[in-house]
């Protein structure tokens, strides 16, 4: 298969070790994996804020980058979902291109979805040992369907201990702009979801999202929690114990 990989914005320019993490798990299953070097934002920023101009922009962006590849995968389920949910609400009135925008919808997956239902990868080839909880994230969960598929990935690592917190699927509290125009609500639902955290013992929170790691991570340490790991999914079944 060739997979394109759509590394997203936030993780280019916050964290990219999690694309490398990816990369290296589309290997592992078999993947002629490529990644157009001029990629950048699926567009969701924008379209989330009422920009529909410079979203369908970024949309025929898209388009073009990952045109010839059988898949497209993202190590995030809100650009995943925004590519397969409202990518075609975004063109359904413009008939010159949305037969594309379909089969570019059709073939987009998140990370873990792809690796567990397509390339049904058996061998994790990461290492990590320890106790972790895992927060499922909004748009990867309510759009993308993303549950099982990571905790089926996790369950195939003998040093891994999961242990579910309360309320796994209630949201962090970022949201992309919510976070900023509600910051007293967001502030609470994060602190809700610390606590949720802190009661696991566990000592890493995952998730698949940067987004929501960023929220959780920022709002840990303000809180004073200086020890408990914050990983992206990828990271965890691609890598090393890097908690220790």
């Amino acid at each position: 298969m060739r997979v394109g990989l759509f590394v997203t914005c936030l993780v280019d320019l916050m964290r990219p070790s999690i694309g490398f993490a990816a990369l290296r798990l589309l290997e592992a299953a078999g993947c002629e994996v490529v990644v157009p070097p001029a990629q950048t934002c699926c567009g969701q920023p924008g379209y989330n804020s009422g920009d529909q101009k410079a979203a369908k922009a970024l949309a025929l962006k898209v388009i073009e980058e990952f045109e010839g590849c059988d898949y497209v995968v993202l190590p995030s389920g809100s650009c995943a979902g925004m590519i397969r949910v409202h990518y075609p609400a975004l063109f359904k009135d413009n008939p010159a291109v949305i037969e594309s925008i379909k089969r570019l919808s059709t073939r987009t997956y998140e990370l873990t979805d792809f690796l567990v239902n397509v390339a049904k990868l058996q061998n994790i080839p990461g290492n990590y040992s320890g106790s972790l909880t895992y927060h499922d994230s909004c748009s990867g969960l309510r759009e993308m369907g993303v549950q099982a598929q990571p905790r089926a990935l996790l369950a195939r690592m003998p040093g891994v201990k999961l242990t579910e917190m309360r309320e796994s699927t209630t949201c962090c509290g970022f949201g992309g702009t919510f976070s900023v125009k509600f910051g007293e609500i967001s502030t609470r639902m994060a602190d809700n979801k610390c606590e949720h955290i802190d009661q696991t013992g566990a000592g890493a929170i995952v998730a698949g999202d940067l987004g929501c790691l960023m929220n959780i991570e920022g709002r840990l340490r303000r809180r004073g929690d200086l020890d408990t790991c914050v990983l992206h999914i990828a990271e965890v079944l691609a890598g090393e114990d890097i908690c220790k």
